[in-house]
């Protein structure tokens, strides 16, 4: 008899075959939401490939998928941690701990010998992000660092930051202030795996030491080298400070391992409880049932529990596209001999950029992804911009996230706060607006309006749930380029029921929907559904939209997209009656839009430009600094910022520093909670001390000086 065990994960399925003890056949694959569709792919391999037979022969399931396919197969379910555990148990018997990382779930198994056999300590997450491999892959890809090499990067001997990986949404805010502070991209990569092993240990060790030997487990453990080298890092110095003694002659690195097939342990142990209770074992029944589940009984599942499609009938469609589909307005790229008036947004995904005429005319717009480091940002935007043919420069406004790091280095005339940027850029075109609602890449802004000023906004920046990234994220992830994201999910017939809210249970949520046989074009049109209570009501906290008015502007980048358009169309006329919602005809440069426009009122004033010039900026060179000697000590937070130094001709240099800067160069602090990080040490504070007793006694305070002698 041949037993197969089959893995049916969140993002892969594996299967083993075993006979007579032996593997004679494996198999890994990405299932791409389509769990059902690869589990047959898988056992028609079996029949044809390792001959397992109806009727004869056993297929044990474990996983996420297995409760729902393995009865259409006439197979068993077994725990994922029970099989896990049952396969360490059977092929390494002096295995005291195991960790094992998936894509969406994390979990521990501790194994302690007693005097009756083997007690096991069995913890498991899995409504949350944090930890796991998919939160290490969606960290990478927003860096842009392909996997092959995300595989090869080191943790050894890097700068490590902070990163909180206890929420995956949390630990990309941190990235993302890491990647805006100039920190080079290997240092994040190193970071995210020190917050991994430190939330598994935090997480799942429920205070338990765990004893060497440990086995890594899971495709993150056996796939990223840095990952394993935090890991023995950790239980090492864990191991010190708890005294654990050592077997003689090993170190921390020879009692932690992975096993070459690390990714099929759960499969193993499904086969290793098949063969134990093989009097419990019900034959396999063929694949007919599964292919009647795929081809019909999914469909009437999602028929019942489904709602109506994301564009509702053609001529509803058809309809929204000729009211809302315009191309995008791009101006010619031609030389432009006046001087113009340039905005730049520095967002958190994206760098946009305008360029007004004296006349307030656009003359220019530049829209392209960030690479993930501020400077080259605005070196490449700028490039762009005079290979387009600019050449004067009335004056600069920037706004974003970015606006802060290179005010001082671009030599922008009006650094601006990003809702007023947005405020502005959206007035231009739309007087009238009551509510402007901006949807970027990680964040949600709302503002109220009245007689065209901003009387109440919104901001939500520390949570996915509602923007631009995280659909992003789930296009990636099913490899359909984001362009294409409304086509495919205009396509959709149906389209599950998501929940609203946190964008960690919403993830959750669409791997539950997928285990039901629920399309990748079918969940991305339940997304865009539900973005705008995302919007709305869980961001916003608006209980009734018709209070805020009737004049809605949509833009942000996320706007660009379609499908998130008619969504948030039918949201808001399903709330508001005789609503009127316009989308901004520069949805993604709104902000860079109104920096211009500030711009250009600065310049109108005759005021003389800061600007550096392009070949100050094409030529800008800089080195990023993060260590102990640039950590803060002014409070307990202790926040480990980063020097940016930048070569600036009049630059002032800091001889006297922690780490020295030389004339010539000019420095940035990012990284700092409050003001007191903008001051690097003690050195420095004393310097500021004295400048301002200078001023106080070139300029004394009037009401002071009454007041001490007055009454004296």
């Amino acid at each position: 008899m041949k037993i197969a065990g089959v893995d049916i994960g969140s993002t892969t399925v594996k299967a083993v075959v075993v006979e007579d003890g032996k593997v004679i056949w494996r198999s890994y694959g990405r299932h791409g939401t389509r769990q059902a569709e690869k589990t047959q792919e898988l056992l028609k391999a079996m029949e044809t490939e390792a001959g397992i037979a109806e009727g004869r022969d056993v297929v044990c399931f474990t996983g996420s998928g297995a409760g729902l396919i393995a009865p259409l197969v006439g197979g068993r379910v077994v725990q994922e941690v029970v099989a896990v555990a049952a396969a360490v148990e059977k092929l390494h018997p002096d295995v005291r701990f195991v960790s094992e990382i998936g894509g969406e779930d994390m979990k521990t198994v501790f194994f302690t010998p007693t005097e009756a056999g083997t007690a096991k300590q069995v913890y498991m997450q899995s409504a949350c992000s944090g930890g796991t491999g998919t939160f290490i892959e969606k960290s990478a890809r927003k860096l842009g660092v392909p996997p092959e090499e995300l595989a090869e990067m080191g943790y050894s001997g890097r700068t490590l930051h902070r990163i909180s990986a206890k929420c995956g949404i949390f630990a990309e805010t941190d990235a993302n202030s890491l990647v805006k502070a100039g920190v080079p991209h290997n240092e994040i990569i190193a970071s995210l795996f020190e917050a991994v092993v430190r939330q598994n240990l935090a997480t799942l060790a429920k205070g338990n030491t765990p004893m060497p030997g440990v086995l890594l487990l899971g495709g993150p453990n056996m796939f990223f080298k840095g990952l394993r080298e935090a890991w023995v890092k950790h239980l090492g110095e864990l191991w010190k400070e708890r005294a654990i003694e050592l077997p003689d002659g090993k170190t921390a690195e020879d009692l932690v391992s992975v096993p070459d097939d690390a990714l099929y342990y759960a499969c193993l142990g499904c086969v290793e409880i098949a063969w134990r209770e093989a009097d419990m074992a019900q034959p396999y029944r063929g694949t007919e049932r599964l292919e009647w589940w795929i081809s019909d009984g999914q469909h009437e599942a999602k028929a019942k529990e489904g709602g109506k499609a994301l564009a509702g009938s053609d001529k509803d469609l058809a309809a929204f596209r000729e009211a809302f589909e315009r191309p995008r307005a791009t101006p010619a790229l031609r030389v432009v001999d006046e001087p113009v008036a340039i905005g730049c947004d520095f967002g958190s995904t994206t760098v946009k950029a305008v360029a007004l005429s004296p006349g307030g005319a656009m003359r220019l717009s530049c829209y392209e992804q960030s690479k993930g480091n501020p400077i080259e940002d605005a070196k490449a935007i700028f490039r762009k911009m005079r290979e387009a043919g600019l050449s004067k420069v009335s004056a600069l406004g920037i706004t974003g996230y970015g606006k802060d790091l290179l005010k001082s280095i671009l030599g922008a005339d009006v650094p601006v706060v990003e809702t007023v940027a947005h405020a502005a850029g959206a007035l231009h075109f739309f007087p009238d607006a009551d509510a402007i609602c901006d949807v970027g890449g990680c964040d949600v802004k709302i503002m109220l309006l009245r007689q065209q000023a901003v009387v109440d906004f919104r901001l939500n920046s520390q949570c996915s749930s509602g923007n631009g990234a995280f659909l992003q994220g789930v296009a990636e992830r099913y490899g359909i380029p984001l362009e294409e994201y409304a086509d495919r999910a205009f396509s959709a017939r149906m389209m599950p029921g998501l929940m609203m809210g946190c964008g960690v249970f919403l993830q959750s949520d669409i791997v539950n929907q997928q285990r039901k046989g629920w399309s990748a074009d079918e969940i991305m049109a339940s997304l865009a559904s539900v973005l705008p209570l995302n919007v709305w009501v869980y961001a916003g906290q608006f209980q009734n939209l018709a209070a805020i008015g009737r004049k809605f502007v949509l833009q942000g980048g996320t706007h660009r997209n379609l499908a998130v358009v008619k969504a948030q169309v039918d949201f808001i006329r399903s709330k508001v009656d005789d609503a009127e919602i316009a989308v901004h005809p520069h949805s993604g440069e709104a902000g860079a839009f109104g920096a211009a426009l500030l711009a250009a009122e600065h310049a109108e004033h005759s005021r003389r430009t800061a600007f550096v010039g392009f070949d100050r900026i094409e030529a800008l060179d800089y080195t990023s600094t993060t260590n102990d000697a640039t950590t803060c000590r002014w409070c307990a937070m202790n926040c480990r910022r980063a020097f940016i130094d930048v070569r600036v001709p009049e630059g002032r240099g800091k001889p006297d520093s922690k780490v020295p800067l030389p004339e010539g160069w000019e420095r940035v602090i990012t990284g700092n909670s409050c003001t007191k990080g903008l001051i690097e040490d003690a050195a420095e504070l004393r310097l500021r001390k004295h400048e301002l007793e200078g001023a106080k006694d070139a300029f004394p305070n009037v009401a002071d000086m009454v007041r001490e002698t007055a009454f004296r």
